[in-house]
């Protein structure tokens, strides 16, 4: 990752957005319970309040940092389909001549195996290159390559 506004992928961002609209609907019945200066009753109850605030302010700061993914995402546009990068669908060959198209992603994706993550050793591998070029990363079962088929916007499978 580069440190300007990275792309996202279609899939990715429907994810985020979703997360996003869990978080606030949980923020809302969290928030409703929160008493907003009335009395408390004994420890136990005063404990309780503290532990709502508290999650009510880790839902904030998470609902805060996809806010502010999205609009980066916005700002930085659709994925190249020139140079790999996060967000890019890429079509790749292993060196078995199995061959695949994966998503270049910053995140995880539970239950996503056609996601690769941009710090893991494929996805840190891979970024920067183009159709044609050939990369070499470390796998579980030792140093390996792949080479890059096409980059863009293909679905992924």
């Amino acid at each position: 990752m580069n440190g300007g506004p990275e792309p996202m992928s279609t899939a990715a961002r429907r994810a985020l957005e979703q997360e996003l609209a869990d978080l606030r609907t949980e923020r809302a019945t969290v928030a409703a319970t929160l008493r907003g200066g009335e009395q408390v009753g004994d420890r136990a109850d005063e404990a309780d309040e503290l532990q709502r605030g508290t999650d009510l302010d880790h839902l904030d700061t998470r609902i805060a940092e996809i806010d502010g993914r999205l609009r980066e995402a916005d700002a930085a546009g659709s994925p190249s389909t020139d140079k790999i990068g996060v967000g890019s669908t890429v079509k790749v060959r292993f060196a078995d001549a199995t061959e695949t198209t994966i998503r270049i992603s910053e995140f995880p994706e539970a239950l996503d195996l056609t996601l690769v993550t941009a710090d893991s050793p494929l996805g840190s591998a891979l970024l920067g290159h183009r159709a044609g070029e050939t990369v070499t990363y470390d796998a579980p079962g030792g140093r390996t390559t792949a080479v890059v088929l096409s980059v863009g916007d293909e679905s992924v499978q």
